[in-house]
C-alpha cells in the first residue's frame, strides 16, 4: 500500500497507473473502525484500484473544541486499511489541502434547512468543498460513503450532479456493534458509563419504525421518541425527524417502501451522536 501526502505525488501516480479501468474512493477522516473498513472491502470487489483519504476536514468544523478531540490515528489508521486490500492513501496536512482559508461558499438549498444542516450552520459548505477538492485530486469512478450520515450522502448525491463529477455515489449500510450502536469514530470519546447507555438511541430508533409499522402516525412516532428521551436524563435529545430518504425534507406520512428515514441526534455527555434507519 502506498500512502501519499501531498497533491501533485498521487495525482502522478494515479496518471501513471495505465491498466486502472476503474478506482474506488473511500474519503475518511480517520479514526477507522469496521464501518470504514466495510467500505474498503466493498470498493476492492467493485474496483481495480482502491484509494482512501485520512483528512481531519477543519472547514466543515463549526465547533473548534469537537475539531480538538476528533480522535488523529493515521498509523494504525493505516494499518488497518492495508490489512483489508487498499492500494492508496491519501493523507495531506492541512496546508496542502488549504495553503489559504477556501473562499469558495457552497448553498445546498434545502439540505442546509433540516436537521444538520440546520444544526451545524456551515458544515455542509465545508463538506462539500472538501468533497469536491478530493474528487478532483483522485478522479474516482465510484465513492463510498456509510449511510449513517445520511444527510451527508444527500449533499454529495447534489454535489455530484450539480457539478457533473463523473463519480458513480454507492450508499452503503450502518455498520453496527451487536448491541446496535452505529459505528462512528466519536464513540470512543464516551466514557464506559454513556458508552453502556448509547445503545438508546438505535432503541429510539427501532421504536418509531415499529410505531409506524403498525399504523401509528407519524407524529406518534416522533413524540413517543422525545418521550423516550425524556426518561433518560443523560441525553440531550437536539432533534428526531422522519423525512424523506433522499432529499431529507421532513414527512408527514410513511413514504413508499426504501424512502422514509427516521433521522436522530442526541448529546451524550460531551459526545454528539448521530443514527438513522431507513425503511
Amino acid at each position: 500500500m502506498l500512502v501519499f501526502e501531498t497533491i501533485s505525488a498521487i495525482r502522478q501516480y494515479l496518471a501513471s497507473s495505465q491498466t486502472v479501468q476503474s478506482v474506488g474512493f473511500v474519503p475518511t477522516m480517520g479514526a477507522l473502525h469496521e464501518g470504514h473498513t466495510t467500505l474498503i472491502e466493498t470498493a476492492r470487489r467493485e474496483n481495480d484500484i482502491v484509494v482512501s483519504s485520512i483528512f481531519v476536514n477543519p472547514v466543515q468544523f463549526n465547533n473548534a473544541d469537537d475539531l480538538a478531540r476528533y480522535p488523529r490515528t493515521l498509523e494504525q489508521d493505516c494499518q488497518r486499511l492495508d490489512a483489508v486490500g487498499c492500494d492508496v492513501v491519501f493523507a495531506p496536512p492541512v496546508a496542502e489541502m488549504y495553503p489559504e482559508p477556501p473562499a469558495l461558499k457552497l448553498n445546498f438549498g434545502e439540505l442546509e434547512t433540516v436537521m444538520e444542516g440546520a444544526m451545524r450552520p456551515g458544515h455542509f459548505n465545508g463538506v462539500g468543498i472538501v468533497v469536491a477538492k478530493l474528487f478532483n485530486v483522485v478522479q474516482p469512478h465510484r465513492a463510498y460513503f456509510g449511510q449513517k450520515d445520511l444527510q451527508q450522502v444527500a449533499v454529495i448525491r447534489r454535489l455530484i450532479r450539480d457539478l457533473s463529477f463523473p463519480v458513480e455515489l454507492i450508499r452503503c449500510p450502518t455498520v453496527r456493534e451487536a448491541d446496535g450502536l452505529a459505528m462512528s469514530s466519536r464513540n470512543r470519546n464516551l466514557t464506559p458509563a454513556e458508552r453502556a447507555q448509547a445503545p438508546a438511541i438505535y432503541q429510539a430508533l427501532t421504536l418509531a419504525h415499529d410505531l409506524m409499522h403498525e399504523g401509528q402516525s407519524v407524529a406518534h412516532a416522533k413524540a413517543a421518541v422525545e418521550d423516550f428521551f425524556s426518561q433518560k436524563p443523560s441525553f440531550r435529545l437536539e432533534y428526531v425527524e422522519i423525512a424523506n430518504a433522499d432529499t431529507l425534507q421532513p414527512a408527514s406520512e410513511v413514504l413508499a417502501p426504501g424512502q422514509t428515514a427516521v433521522c436522530i441526534a442526541a448529546h451524550l455527555g460531551k459526545v454528539r451522536l448521530i443514527d438513522n434507519l431507513v425503511f
